[in-house]
């Protein structure tokens, strides 16, 4: 499929470039997606919770009261859960919360929600640029000259580009990767996915698949 060059003006230049079926039009699997987002949130949970139970709670180890002839259920401690201020019944512990996926699936998941975006028309191939200092308010007129001011967008630079992140990290819904960094969630989470064109060779190169400018 082949999909308009457009400038930071919004304007076409008149170039085209040849998105590869095999990245853009592969049939998506809905269950590697959510693989591949659950490992992704998953990542991302530190995993440091804690609470104390019975046998790290402060207090006496005496014995309450006597064992029977009270008409209640029996107590050993203070500490018990079932008093206030006692230890938690089996509280959350530090863990890892990361977990193995293959890396086919990973590729597939990928492959699949780039495969949305171009079936719902949500990929815009931009022409290479750079800032010379950050200016937020030039990247934001980039992003108006797109038409996709309000949106949610991915843009993925052929390479990392220390002006255009600083000029964009301020702004609500916006995201600036580089093709290594490119990842299912992101995928899903913008409306609109900004392709430079530089970065769509390097793109095809970590999926195993070639793309052409024309």
């Amino acid at each position: 499929m082949e999909a308009t060059v457009y400038n930071i003006k919004g304007e076409s230049t008149g170039r085209s470039v040849e998105l590869s079926n095999e990245i853009f039009a592969v049939e998506p699997r809905d269950h590697s997606i959510y693989l591949d987002v659950k490992q992704y949130l998953a990542n991302q949970r530190q995993g440091t919770h804690k609470s104390k139970e019975r046998g790290e709670i402060s207090g006496s180890t005496r014995k309450i009261k006597k064992q029977k002839g009270t008409g209640g259920a029996r107590a050993g401690s203070i500490k018990s859960p079932l008093f206030k201020g006692g230890g938690r019944i089996f509280g959350p512990r530090p863990r890892d919360y990361s977990f193995k996926l293959n890396k086919k699936v990973k590729r597939l998941a990928r492959l699949s929600a780039l495969s949305y975006k171009a079936t719902a028309n949500d990929i815009i191939v931009l022409e290479d640029f750079v800032l010379d200092t950050p200016k937020t308010a030039e990247f934001l007129a980039i992003k108006n000259n797109l038409d996709i001011s309000g949106k949610k967008t991915l843009w993925v630079l052929p390479e990392e580009n220390k002006n255009v992140y600083l000029s964009a990290r301020n702004l609500p819904g916006v995201q600036i990767i580089t093709p290594q960094e490119l990842n299912t969630y992101s995928l899903l989470y913008a409306q609109k996915l900004v392709l430079c064109e530089g970065a769509i060779s390097k793109l095809g190169w970590m999926l195993g698949v070639s793309a052409d400018v024309q």
